[in-house]
């Protein structure tokens, strides 16, 4: 998997039906920054409001997933998802002229195509994963539902499907590597029962509906008679069942097609809980209602574990700046360079690490014999991380200072000792006006903080 944010090279468009509404309409990929997310934009509105790509948005399951926010519609937006969390895309901005992405044949394929031919490009941010530490059950037993995420320092997603149809049968897929979504799982096709193809074209629910956008199941028998009214119906010369039980308006890419497809809705649908995730899911007769429910959990979940605020640090992944991108930005040079990486920078918040050892200069001096960490050089190191955040905001962060203007509430909690892993996360309060910053620091030792307060700084140019 990605440990950096990607986003898009250039943009790109197609255009087609949706499947519900059956409006015409142009899809257009936008590359965003990163931190940016996912967001569709309707630029047929007034205002061309955005909607997040986030479960709480989520106001219909009928026969898909539909979001809403700022009166702007999204409907089945499930297909779109699982293409960017199958190419590991986070940052994207999705403009619509309709409210439905379109159908193309049932699949992910034509997204995964075009998004392909943008290109990806690696952004200078760390992706933030939601670790699954504790499993995460749900179960609907009306519908004999079940889909459970356990830990595992990895993405996989098994799907069993069950419809008690002697046509279909059960049915199992699965993903075992981010990788394999292009070729295994995108190319796979929505499906239904000709009974529910029925009673959506005569309630009008399949507005863009075609014989060649979905696998028809057949699970009763059908009269000629029935099958010459599909056929008008559809505008097809001649509409049969083949023996494997489906219209033969497709034939099947893999024999367990519906489970596979059924596998991408699950990836599609849980890309609404917000964060990468690593987890193995495991999703028994899921559906669009059951799939958000479980995202639900899995941001409640995600919520519950940010309340901590405690940034992940793994050694084993490359950090955004090293020691010697950092000094390139700062002026610092030792003895007073105080951070030695960059664990993760967005528009809003920064992180970083200062490995503590004795050979620091100020242990000589200070306390020798029952060594300590200044306090006033911890809120240093965390005014360079700080600093980087703010240098962040200009093009040329080298031709730049950053000066202190104020530091308040400043509590120092534990004592940090050599050998200890500092740990420091800085957030803005508010966006950078004039040149001032003002942004909450908290540094952190594993998961004990041992300082926080908050820094006020301006930046100036070295030429003012």
């Amino acid at each position: 998997m990605n440990t950096k944010q990607h986003t898009i090279k250039k943009s790109v468009t197609l255009s087609g039906v949706g499947l519900h509404t059956g409006v015409e309409t142009n899809m257009t990929f936008l590359p965003a920054k990163p931190g940016h997310g996912i967001k569709f934009q309707r630029i047929d509105l007034e205002g061309q409001p955005t909607v997040d790509a986030d479960v709480d948005n989520v106001v219909d399951l009928s026969r898909g997933t539909t979001i809403e926010q700022s009166g702007a519609r999204i409907n089945t937006v499930e297909h779109t998802l699982a293409a960017l969390v199958g190419l590991e895309i986070d940052n994207v901005l999705i403009q619509l002229d309709g409210p439905e992405p379109p159908i193309m044949d049932g699949s992910s394929k034509q997204f995964v195509d075009i998004l392909k031919e943008a290109g990806t490009e690696e952004q200078n941010a760390l992706r933030e994963f939601y670790e699954v530490q504790d499993s995460i059950f749900y179960r609907d037993s009306s519908r004999d539902v079940e889909i459970a995420a356990l830990p595992l320092d990895d993405y996989r997603v098994t799907v069993m499907i069950d419809y008690n149809s002697p046509v279909l049968g059960s049915q199992h897929a699965s993903l075992t590597d981010i990788s394999q979504f292009e070729k295994e799982i995108a190319s796979c096709r929505t499906f239904c029962f000709l009974h529910e193809l029925e009673m959506l074209h005569k309630n009008n629910l399949i507005k863009g509906g075609d014989l060649n956008n979905a696998i028809v199941v057949v699970d009763r028998i059908v009269q000629d008679n029935e099958l010459e009214s599909l056929a008008k119906l559809f505008n097809k010369p001649k509409v049969e069942v083949k023996k494997e039980g489906i219209l033969n308006n497709v034939e099947l890419r893999y024999r367990n097609e519906p489970a596979r497809h059924k596998l991408l809705d699950v990836m599609g649908d849980l890309a609404l809980a917000g964060k990468p995730i690593k987890a193995q899911i495991l999703a028994a007769r899921p559906g669009h209602a059951a799939n958000v429910a479980f995202a639900k959990k899995l941001k409640k979940a995600m919520a519950s574990s940010a309340k901590q605020n405690i940034p992940k640090y793994n050694p084993n992944l490359p950090p955004v700046l090293d020691i010697n991108q950092i000094s390139n930005i700062l002026p610092h040079r030792y003895p007073f360079l105080l951070i030695d990486k960059i664990i993760h920078l967005d528009e809003e918040s920064v992180s970083g690490v200062k490995n503590v050892t004795l050979n620091e200069h100020f242990f000589m001096g200070h306390f020798p014999g029952n060594p300590v960490m200044p306090g006033v050089l911890q809120v240093e190191a965390m005014a360079q991380i700080g600093g980087i955040l703010v240098l962040n905001t200009v093009p040329d962060p080298e031709n730049y200072w950053t000066y202190f203007l104020g530091i308040e509430s400043f509590r120092f909690r534990k004592m940090v000792l050599p050998g200890d892993t500092l740990v420091i996360k800085c957030d803005l309060i508010a966006p950078i006006k004039r040149g001032i910053a003002k942004m909450t620091g908290r540094a952190f030792v594993g998961n004990t903080l041992v300082c926080e307060g908050t820094m006020t700084a301006s930046i100036v140019r070295k030429d003012a």
